[in-house]
């Protein structure tokens, strides 16, 4: 890269978003106003100031990379079908499978720098996919995660309508008290933009200069590649910078406009693994303060507490120290998630306990049920409403059935149990034979004994009852009682029937009807 980006920690200067500094040409060009929309984000660098062997834009913000978070926020500008450009380099496919999950299959297209020769080279191999688009083309930076798309949507918008006609290119600025190490934005006497100067080629009087340039462009690619082509790489690099693209615009007598920002945090780009611990702590307050203003979510801690950008939580909501909730997590109201649970892509029903120390990940649970301390629930499992699972209890693959319980100690893998059944503490389904995970299918209001290994594949019959210790290998019929290893059935549990002659005693409910007349 040829430039660094503003400091995550230094707000801008207070200045008005809609500042502007112009070229000179007073010769009325194409309106920028009609030309369709394209975004290209440069994601080739390494990042070697990361000191790693990951490509800077695949390190994670908020649980996903760098690039997905630039990647949404080109999407809700770019009108639907058109796709966003992507330029990669290092780990090129990683970078891709990272954008498709963001963006879709279709949602963007790769252009390869083969050779990382700077900005400028970056914007210039995607000339062949660009060049005939006749496209405002906005550039970003793939390490910029926190932009939001109403900040760039203003620059486009000044962009396009800069002087009545649209300019060729916009340079975004933000003011930094201390513009250390940064490219100055300088103007003529009346204010116009004249030139980026970097820090290292500034004089004394430029480097007084508050106001830097964050890197986000808009140019019409009708006059960009052509200005591109005569950049040259004069630096101690040998790089191609873009930066010196507006410069070359506006001595071609194109208007070149200056969009200054206030929020120099929101257009920063992460350089360092500090700056992306730093980025870390910005996004999470940012997500919290969000869920308690506008979502009603008591956040007992907020600087022990982790919520993914994309996590939704109800109204009253209880959240302990040391939660983390992570992914596309779905809570719903008046629930209460005690210190150190974690949960990631679940579904959380409203009137939820989760207990200290829980972990539910791609699980789903319904409302009013209870999990934990100390529970394990993973692999789709689910709990159906009222259920509850305890102490030391994991669940794997597996459904529990409405106001089912397995309280201690227990293992439930590849299990379907039915409603209001008892899972005593202890209970294993065995079901690996050490080539196929088998099934246990356990019905309606069974009663499963303490310790009972269940030899998967098997069924238990409604109503059944297994005794403590029971080895169960073979199927056991509704209403039977079985124990023993292997377990042996030990007596049928169905009601006796009524001795001949005699008619079967009334329920409560027919007595009453009965009295009442009401049969």
């Amino acid at each position: 890269m040829d430039k660094q980006q503003p400091p995550p920690n230094t707000q801008g200067t207070l200045t008005s978003p809609a500042t502007t500094a112009t070229g000179t040409n007073t010769t009325p060009g194409t309106s920028a106003t009609s030309a369709p929309l394209d975004v290209l984000i440069l994601a080739a660098g390494l990042g070697t100031r990361m000191h790693s062997r990951t490509a800077k834009v695949l390190h994670q913000l908020g649980g996903r990379p760098l690039i997905a978070h630039v990647c949404h926020t080109a999407a809700a500008l770019v009108k639907e079908g058109r796709p966003v450009h992507i330029v990669v380099g290092h780990q090129a496919e990683e970078v891709k499978a990272a954008v498709r999950e963001e963006l879709g299959e279709g949602g963007a297209i790769f252009i390869t720098q083969t050779e990382q020769r700077g900005t400028g080279d970056a914007v210039m191999v995607a000339r062949g996919a660009l060049a005939d688009a006749n496209s405002t083309l906005l550039v970003l930076s793939g390490d910029v995660p926190l932009m939001h798309h109403e900040t760039l949507g203003a620059l486009v918008h000044q962009h396009r309508t800069h002087r009545g006609r649209g300019a060729a290119c916009s340079v975004l600025t933000v003011k930094l008290d201390d513009p250390t190490g940064y490219g100055r934005i300088v103007r003529d006497a009346d204010g116009r933009f004249e030139r980026i100067v970097e820090q290292k080629d500034a004089t004394p009087e430029e480097r007084q200069i508050k106001e830097i340039n964050a890197g986000i462009y808009c140019f019409e690619t009708r006059v960009l590649f052509g200005a591109l082509a005569r950049v040259q790489p004069a630096n101690a690099q040998g790089e191609y910078y873009l930066t010196d693209v507006p410069a070359i615009l506006r001595a071609d007598g194109e208007d070149v406009s200056v969009f200054t920002h206030t929020d120099a945090r929101e257009v920063s780009g992460i350089n360092t693994r500090v700056e992306l611990a730093e980025f870390e702590r910005l996004l999470r307050l940012r997500t919290l303060r969000r869920l308690m203003l506008d979502s009603g979510v008591t956040i007992i801690d907020p600087a022990h507490t982790y919520v993914s950008t994309e996590a939704q939580i109800g109204h009253d909501t209880i959240i302990y120290p040391g939660v983390h909730i992570e992914g596309r997590t779905q809570i719903g109201d008046g629930c209460e998630i005690r210190s150190g649970t974690r949960i990631s892509n679940s579904r959380v029903g409203s009137g939820v306990r989760i207990k200290d120390h829980s972990v539910i990940v791609d699980s789903d649970i319904a409302d009013n049920c209870s999990v934990g301390p100390f529970a394990h629930l993973r692999m789709n499992a689910q709990l159906e409403e009222e259920s509850a699972v305890g102490n030391f209890v994991e669940m794997k693959k597996s459904r529990l059935g409405r106001k089912s319980k397995a309280m201690h100690l227990t293992y439930l893998g590849d299990a379907d149990i039915g409603a209001r059944t008892n899972i005593g503490a202890g209970t294993v389904t065995c079901n690996y034979d050490g080539v196929n995970k088998n099934p246990t299918v356990i019905e309606q209001d069974v009663k499963i004994g303490s310790d009972t290994m269940l030899v998967a594949p098997v069924t238990v019959g409604a109503r059944s009852v297994t005794g403590a210790g029971s080895v169960v290998t073979r199927d056991v019929p509704p209403d039977t009682l079985v124990a023993g290893v292997p377990a042996t059935v030990k007596k049928d549990l169905r009601p006796a029937a009524p001795p001949a002659g005699h008619a079967p005693e009334r329920t409560e409910e027919e007595t009453t009807k009965a009295v009442t007349g009401d049969e």
